[in-house]
């Protein structure tokens, strides 16, 4: 396999950048890594229910100019776009990537009780869509119970990194009965060494499960 494989990180917010990072170093420290970063982009979701076409436009807008720069590949590490995502996936000729399938596909293999924690609730609808787009395909008896922890993302904003995670952390204290939980977001997987503590089932985080779902798919197209 090519050792040197570029790939664009496509940031919506500052905060999820150092959990991907982290994620890149730990399993593929090969790849080489370019950031770009809208940071617009999450405040004007956050003012909207839906995604509006004009939105969808600017994010497709900026996965192509991404991969324009010479990207093997492109990674979406907001969970917010996704029809924004398939839309980029479909229109250009190398992979662009949700943030969660692959996280929502090793969850599924956990069982069929699977909670989320979630830190900005304007991503959820079109990420319970997709998790449950997956569960047809993996697991159809699969149910999903997601929970919102409001202050987190505003005290990781703020560079608290430790309240962030320990808010994240009692959350998931408090769930029982569930095969896996995950952490909905980039920026929540900072959260992820504080929630295995304290969490009764196997937790899972996006960046470290869509790093080795990105390795497979290019190694497989060598």
């Amino acid at each position: 396999m090519k050792q040197d494989l570029s790939i664009v990180l496509l940031h919506a917010t500052p905060v999820a950048m150092a959990p991907i990072h982290d994620a890149f170093t730990l399993d593929w420290p090969q790849a080489r890594l370019t950031n770009l970063l809208d940071d617009g982009l999450t405040s004007a979701r956050g003012t909207s229910k839906d995604l509006s076409a004009a939105l969808q436009t600017r994010f497709v807008n900026l996965v192509r100019y991404g991969y324009e720069s010479g990207a093997d590949a492109v990674l979406a590490t907001c969970s917010a776009f996704g029809p924004a995502i398939e839309a980029a996936d479909a229109a250009l000729p190398v992979p662009v990537c949700k943030p969660n399938t692959a996280m929502f596909r090793d969850a599924l293999l956990q069982g069929r009780n699977i909670a989320m924690i979630a830190t900005f609730a304007p991503a959820l609808p079109t990420m319970v869509t997709e998790f449950f787009e997956e569960v047809s395909r993996v697991n159809p008896d699969a149910t999903l119970a997601t929970f919102v922890v409001d202050e987190a993302i505003d005290r990781l904003r703020a560079g608290d990194t430790d309240t962030h995670n320990r808010l994240v952390a009692e959350k998931a204290a408090s769930l029982h009965g569930y095969d896996a939980i995950m952490l909905a977001h980039f920026s929540t997987a900072q959260a992820l060494d504080a929630v295995k503590r304290v969490a009764s089932c196997p937790v899972f985080s996006a960046p470290r499960s869509a790093v080795a779902d990105l390795k497979r798919r290019l190694e497989s197209a060598q």
